[in-house]
């Protein structure tokens, strides 16, 4: 009771957004105890409630939304873990999952998902399984995820000789040179120096493992180096501009293409689409350029967990398995955009039929996560620092890679 009088305090300060204070004010605790709680991040009403009440129908289990926004799910899962009232079903970021794994706030499901047609790995793309699993143990059900890929103007590449995007490093840095000789504030190719996943993603495709075998950093080694040196490469020779240019994606990659080829995720498919009619038909998206090793992308998205505070495993297993269900993460995705990590999905025709989409799950067999440690965010986020330093202010790359290695280091002591 301590507990929950505690969270009754904090619920107009903490839990506003998700209806903790709703409940303390029903008095109505037995009806509310027989509702499955699914914490989601976003807007729940549009984006799964339709699903969510298919599942209510066909099982019987009553599920009560609660919609927190991405800008404070953080601090309020870490809350519900401090209170340990957190929900039964949680929509966990893949970048968040090693904290809480960490913190002990969810439920080893291993044997459910090994003994559920559904739920089994195999089904899904292996990227995504591993932000799910720590010490050989599963801690989630992958759900939606997303990845990168190559944006490309088709009429200004077929100018410069090239009738389909760049396949490889060597045809990239000489597309976007070529692009960039168009006169003057023209570019190839954007670099970007606030994406903290940009730099790691071409070093893997180079070949580097960012940590060895007993999670030391690897950002110093040439693998690292050499990927970095080829970026800036494109920058310092004005195939890349130096500066972010402060231009909306219609005036960068629309009109003249001042910007014509860039990476970024499917988000972008829709924002080019509104903001740049006047480039129909003129744009794709292709898989992203081999390095010397690969051509990794990197993944993200959400996952689906129970909190260990919860009463109700086997209800809330239940709505995970129904949610992983091929054809619902489709429904899901025709409601939110978000790309489905269920394999399978990838066959219906919403996909299949869609140039664009479908690029994006092509690479999804070629991406991998950011290194799934709970200090991720304070090294990319150092990275970041380096590299800018690197781009604009010409600081030796050796010496800030040197620097990065010490700084992560001593991180993960």
């Amino acid at each position: 009771m301590k507990s929950w009088k505690k969270l009754c305090l904090l619920g107009t300060t903490l839990f506003a957004t998700v209806g903790v204070m709703a409940a303390c004010s029903s008095g109505n605790k037995e009806s509310a105890s027989d509702e499955l709680t699914f914490w989601y991040m976003g807007d729940g009403d549009q984006g799964i409630k339709p699903i969510v009440d298919e599942f209510s129908k066909e099982s019987g289990i009553q599920v009560k939304i609660q919609s927190i926004p991405w800008s404070t799910s953080r601090d309020k899962l870490l809350t519900a873990v401090a209170s340990k009232e957190g929900p039964d079903v949680v929509q966990m970021g893949t970048t968040y999952m090693s904290e809480f794994v960490d913190a002990g706030a969810l439920m080893d499901i291993t044997e459910d998902v090994k003994k559920s047609d559904v739920m089994k790995s195999d089904n899904f793309f292996d990227g995504s399984v591993k932000t799910t699993t720590f010490n050989d143990k599963n801690y989630a059900v992958p759900w939606y995820t997303e990845t990168r890929g190559l944006y490309y103007r088709k009429d200004l590449l077929e100018s410069v000789g090239y009738k389909e995007a760049p396949k490889t490093w060597d045809e990239l840095a000489d597309a976007a040179k070529k692009l960039a000789a168009r006169g003057d504030n023209k570019y190839g190719f954007g670099v970007e120096l606030k994406e903290p996943t940009f730099g790691f993603m071409f070093a893997r495709q180079n070949g580097s493992e960012l940590f060895d075998k007993k999670d030391q950093p690897l950002f110093n080694e040439p693998e690292m180096i050499d990927a970095l040196k080829f970026l800036d490469k494109l920058v310092q020779d004005g195939s890349a501009p130096k500066t972010d240019l402060g231009l909306e994606i219609g005036q960068s990659f629309g009109g003249e293409g001042v910007v014509p080829m860039f990476i970024s995720g499917p988000w972008m498919i829709n924002s080019i689409k509104d903001s740049a009619p006047d480039i129909d038909g003129k744009w794709g998206v292709a898989e992203l350029p081999k390095g010397p090793v690969n051509n990794m992308s990197v993944t993200g998205g959400a996952n689906l967990a129970v909190f260990n505070s919860s009463k109700k495993k086997e209800e809330a297993m239940k709505l995970i398995e129904y949610l992983s269900k091929p054809e619902n993460q489709t429904k899901f995705f025709e409601n939110t955009n978000s790309l489905p990590t269920n394999k399978e999905s990838w066959n219906a025709d919403v996909f299949k039929n869609d140039p664009l989409i479908s690029v994006f799950g092509k690479q999804l067999n070629e991406s991998q996560p950011m290194p799934l440690l709970k200090q991720w965010d304070e090294i990319s986020q150092n990275f970041m620092k380096q590299w800018e330093q690197v781009v604009v202010s010409g600081k030796n790359l050796q010496e800030a890679m040197d620097e990065l290695n010490e700084q992560t280091a001593s991180l993960i002591k």
